[in-house]
């Protein structure tokens, strides 16, 4: 199976929601109890996740009297801003977490999560990643974190031990020497800023403090040096490199021994490389701690929706702790909230390390106008490499400045 990295593809579009500002969402009061009729748009990561989704909206309806269309988009953030600019968005929508800033600070966006009964049970991190100017808005989904998947017979075929599994940064780059041969490489992932990011933030290092862009700090070089001595040591190959579509068909192929990718990784092995052996545990840390990106998508509603009231009770049937679990073990996701992430260890402990992260885990960077910044520090990955990392992070600065100059207006 050929597929680009789950977060990537938005950041790629993100775009098109600045044609937005002259357009104004629909306006109204609440819903009524039953008998409505609702949209909602995603972007299903396969037939697994949209089919657990329709499940639930069909029990949902079942129970209220309402009916749900499903809408499974093949762009969601094209087809999103198409719905908002022509004054008809969805009643109820994923909203991926790098576009969230921006809808919210155009004010598409409807300020209902703090309100829910549930509110206060979502883990602080996704509260914190759904908040704009001291609002939390809409209710996280589920989550995922980046951990280190290893491939157990190749492990097991280097004369690695449990010992050897990486806590460091120099544990890393001998597992990954040593896992290396002439058919596999010792490590692999994507060549954007949601893998090689969690290298700069490891070495102590971020993006944005307190209102400044340090994306040229030396902290931040010295992460992307890092990921560069993996690559001259011949331990570290990016998919491309490889003839796969994303790090997960290189493990699946036997092509590369050792991963960086999230939980979903787990469908699609098992759907599609159902043979092969592995481990997940937590990514190693740098100079700077442990660290790990966190991802997530919102519940999201229109500013002013005429049907707010029972869209807001779906959601809270959507984010209960047994409608989330559902969704863990029908596409490999982990609840978004305390307990229900609790569980969800509990029920599938071969994912720990994913919950786990969640602890010490960033945000990427998203503030309005970020993603057209990181869209073309990825290009510059492609096109130039590690070989310069001063220089591409030099233009990310750049970039990154303009931007925050402009969305602080």
């Amino acid at each position: 199976m050929v597929r680009t990295s789950q977060w990537s593809a938005a950041v790629a579009a993100a775009g098109l929601i600045t044609t937005l500002a002259a357009c104004s969402p629909g306006g109204g009061g609440g819903g009524e109890a039953s008998g409505q009729e609702l949209t909602m748009l995603i972007a299903a990561s396969g037939d697994a996740e949209s089919t657990a989704v329709q499940e639930a909206l069909d029990a949902w309806g079942a129970e209220t009297g309402n009916t749900v269309e499903l809408i499974l988009a093949n762009d969601l953030v094209q087809q999103l801003g198409q719905g908002f600019a022509g004054n008809e968005p969805p009643d109820l929508f994923y909203m991926p977490w790098d576009q969230f800033q921006t809808y919210a600070g155009q004010g598409f966006l409807e300020p209902y999560a703090e309100d829910l009964a549930n509110a206060d049970e979502f883990l602080p991190a996704l509260r914190e990643q759904f908040t704009y100017d001291d609002q939390f808005y809409c209710a996280p989904k589920d989550f995922s974190t980046l951990g280190l998947q290893i491939d157990t017979d190749a492990w097991a075929a280097a004369g690695l031990t449990d010992a050897d599994i990486p806590t460091d940064w120099d544990g890393l780059t001998a597992a990954a020497q040593k896992l290396t041969t002439p058919e596999t490489v010792g490590l692999s992932f994507g060549r954007e800023y949601a893998r090689l990011g969690v290298f700069m933030n490891q070495a102590g290092g971020e993006l944005v403090d307190d209102d400044t862009v340090t994306a040229d700090s030396p902290e931040n070089v010295a992460g992307l040096e890092y990921a560069q001595s993996l690559i001259d040591a011949g331990a570290l190959k990016f998919p491309q490199d490889l003839e796969a579509g994303w790090a997960g068909e290189a493990f699946g192929l036997g092509k590369a021994a050792m991963v960086i990718e999230g939980p979903w990784i787990n469908g699609a092995l098992r759907n599609d490389f159902p043979d092969r052996k592995y481990i997940s545990v937590e990514l190693p840390a740098g100079a700077g701690g442990q660290s790990t990106f966190a991802f997530s998508n919102c519940w999201g509603i229109p500013a002013g929706s005429p049907t707010l009231d029972v869209t807001t009770d779906l959601v809270e049937y959507l984010t209960s702790d047994e409608q989330q679990l559902a969704f863990a073990e029908g596409f490999g996701v982990i609840p978004s909230t305390e307990s229900g992430s609790a569980a969800y260890a509990e029920q599938f402990p071969e994912n720990a390390a994913f919950v786990a992260g969640v602890d010490y885990a960033a945000s990427p960077v998203a503030f309005a106008g970020a993603a057209a910044a990181i869209t073309d520090f990825n290009s510059q990955l492609e096109a130039d490499g590690l070989t310069d990392p001063a220089g591409v992070l030099g233009g990310l600065q750049t970039n990154l400045q303009a931007a925050l100059d402009e969305a602080n207006g």
